[in-house]
């Protein structure tokens, strides 16, 4: 009996020891295969992850190449040839506002004024606070650069050879402006290096750019600009360089007033379907209220040769503005606009009109059948104001009108009475000079 019991209990342990060793190793099994298909299923979602993230990051290095880290899909930006803009907005008529500035200069006392000691930077965004509303809110806005950006070891430095701060460029790109002009008196300032470092300058705060280039190849590229289905050329010429000779052999890093260079430019926009044309025109007098001959001649060539909007600038000073109905060689009319010169948007002049600005503003449509009309045009008049009981921070753009309504309504009285008077002399002799009292 005892030896009975032995036995029986002998087997149950055989049999339990055989059903745990195949259990275990079920469950051995499963767990091992749970594991594996974790791995799988973590192996594809890793996989399609990083695909997503590399697709994610071409896409945005194109759209930074392509649209200039612009995000509105209202401001296209150049040399999209490969989008087929015109089709997608055929039949479509779409309207868009054109905002331009006047010369952007700095003065030592300008980046003086800027100079933060503390960390030994500039900083120039407190000047554009009471206006960058005008300059943010259009479609596209377009300034003139008179002034170099050839890098603090070059030693930053005022006339009659200017090298500005960084910064700056930071600043205008900050308060919404998309183009910038750089063909000037001053381009060669720092020469052809400082020509260059200047490009560099503008191509990293994403601001296109054009009128000087570091190639042959970049030079007889046409810049546009894709602003509501409108494909805008943009084309850019300085009167000289204040005797500072044109580097031999790299001749092609300005664009120098040339009929046969503007001619075959215009020709090569119209070839690759530009809806208008935009002239940007270093020109004129300095000082003078009024346009000379070889403006006015050449603003006739540009219309006729099929240029629609002409800005100029370098006078320092503002000049008159008129729109136009050109009749084209082919009997065909067309609205045209032309302003002589914008004045200086920022800067320390102090000779007479050189602190008063415009800022402009022009309404465009193209039609379904891509002819452009000039709807409207409109100024906002400013002040490049030097707060005298300021020892930093002094520099400030004035919006003129406003500036005088919130004196007058005592909303705002921090600017004085000297300034107020004065502010409305000069919004007088602004009113004076574009023909209007």
């Amino acid at each position: 009996m005892s030896r009975n019991r032995r036995n029986s209990r002998s087997k149950n342990n055989i049999n339990f020891d055989s059903n745990f060793k195949r259990n275990f190793l079920i469950l051995f099994i499963a767990i091992i295969l749970l594991i594996l298909i974790y791995l799988i299923i973590n192996f594809v979602v890793c996989n399609k992850k990083n695909n997503n993230i590399e697709n994610l990051v071409s896409d945005n290095e194109n759209l930074i190449e392509n649209n200039n880290n612009n995000n509105d899909d209202d401001k296209k930006d150049e040399n999209k040839d490969d989008i087929d803009y015109n089709s997608y907005y055929d039949n479509k008529s779409r309207t868009f506002n054109l905002c331009a500035i006047g010369d952007i200069m700095c003065h030592n006392t300008q980046y003086f004024d800027a100079y933060i000691k503390e960390t030994d930077e500039y900083d120039f965004s407190y000047v554009f606070d009471d206006i960058k509303k005008y300059t943010s809110s259009p479609d596209i806005c377009i300034g003139n650069l008179e002034t170099s950006f050839a890098g603090k070891d070059r030693g930053y430095s005022n006339y009659p050879r200017f090298n500005s701060p960084d910064s700056l460029v930071k600043a205008i790109k900050d308060i919404g402006v998309d183009v910038l002009s750089t063909a000037s008196n001053h381009s060669l300032d720092m020469g052809f290096s400082g020509l260059s470092r200047t490009i560099d300058v503008l191509d990293e705060n994403y601001i296109s750019h054009l009128g000087t280039y570091k190639s042959k190849e970049e030079q007889e590229k046409i810049l546009y600009k894709y602003v509501k289905g409108t494909k805008i050329a943009f084309i850019n010429y300085t009167y000289g360089t204040n005797g500072i000779p044109v580097p031999q052999g790299k001749e092609f890093c300005i664009n120098l007033i040339n009929k046969d260079l503007i001619k075959s430019q215009i020709e090569l926009a119209k070839s690759e379907g530009a809806h208008m044309i935009v002239a940007l025109m270093h020109w004129g007098t300095e000082y003078r209220t009024t346009a000379d001959d070889n403006q006015k001649k050449l603003a006739d060539f540009l219309f006729e040769n099929g240029v629609d909007i002409i800005l100029g600038n370098h006078p320092h000073t503002i000049e008159p503005m008129e729109k136009r109905t050109v009749t084209m060689p082919d009997g065909t009319k067309k609205d045209c606009f032309v302003v002589y010169a914008l004045g200086n948007f920022i800067c320390d002049q102090n000779a007479p009109n050189t602190r008063n600005s415009l800022i402009l503003n022009l309404r465009i449509t193209r039609d379904k059948d891509n002819k452009i009309s000039i709807d409207d045009v409109s100024y906002v008049p400013i002040h490049m104001y030097k707060d005298p009981s300021k020892k930093l921070r002094k520099f400030k753009l004035l919006d003129i009108n406003k500036s005088i309504s919130l004196y007058e309504s005592g909303e705002d009285t921090s600017i004085g009475k000297a300034k107020y008077e004065d502010l409305k002399v000069q919004l007088k002799a602004i009113k004076n000079i574009l023909g209007e009292n």
